[in-house]
């Protein structure tokens, strides 16, 4: 019951439909609400009906972000019909789009709607796009020069990968000198309390997490039932 007033609370007062914030006011808020929810389900498919139920599975389970990966053909046509929807049905959810590569397909995904882009790596065009924008980003980084390169770029939350090579260690030795920099990890984040644990206790901002929550499996059985419960879970643990 706390959880879900939480949430409430959350949706109804930093909505990101409400209309009178400015393009920067919503640039800060989407940042914060990052640094609050802490798990950040991602996913892609090619079926738009499929996307909404895991978005709206995520939602029900508490998510409050979402990334969607652009990783196949027509994948924006597939965003746009889910984000149109999501704005009508999912109150409150921010929806973005990850593994942008480009200026202009990062300029397509914000004519969409999205709430943010992430790049797989540092791509300064991209970085500039998003800031004349007033548009959330979170670039990828592999090392300490690229997170410095970025943070002077303006990026308030950098995007860790791949977190299975370079692990927490290489995270909680970066934030010595540097205990600026806010970071979300991809690649090699789990459910499990363990792992959950080692990001967090070496620094980590937050975490997306791909196929070891929103699992093959799931997919395959239509399991929205359980995939609400286990983001559900992770959410609340």
């Amino acid at each position: 019951a706390g959880h879900l007033r939480h949430l409430l609370f959350h949706r109804s007062h930093f909505s990101p439909l409400t209309s009178h914030l400015s393009p920067l006011s919503m640039r800060a808020q989407v940042y914060q609400t990052f640094r609050t929810s802490r798990i950040i389900p991602l996913f892609y498919h090619p079926d738009p009906d499929t996307a909404w139920q895991v978005a709206a599975a995520c939602y029900r389970g508490g998510a409050q972000v979402l990334e969607f990966t652009h990783r196949g053909t027509f994948a924006h046509e597939v965003f746009a019909e889910l984000k149109k929807r999501a704005h009508r049905d999912l109150p409150g959810l921010l929806i973005g789009a990850g593994s942008i590569q480009d200026a202009g397909t990062a300029s397509l995904y914000i004519n969409m709607g999205a709430d943010f882009i992430i790049t797989p790596l540092l791509r300064e065009d991209v970085i500039l796009t998003c800031n004349r924008r007033k548009v959330a980003v979170l670039p990828g980084v592999s090392t300490s020069s690229e997170i410095g390169r970025a943070e002077e770029l303006g990026a308030e939350i950098v995007k860790i990968a791949p977190g299975e090579v370079l692990g927490p260690a290489f995270l909680k030795a970066h934030l010595g000198p540097c205990p600026w920099t806010e970071t979300m990890i991809s690649g090699g984040v789990s459910p499990d309390a363990e792992n959950l644990k080692a990001w967090f206790d070496a620094g980590a901002t937050c975490v997306g997490m791909g196929s070891k929550l929103i699992s093959k499996e799931v997919m395959e059985k239509r399991d929205w039932e359980g995939l609400e419960n286990a983001v559900l879970r992770v959410m609340r643990d």
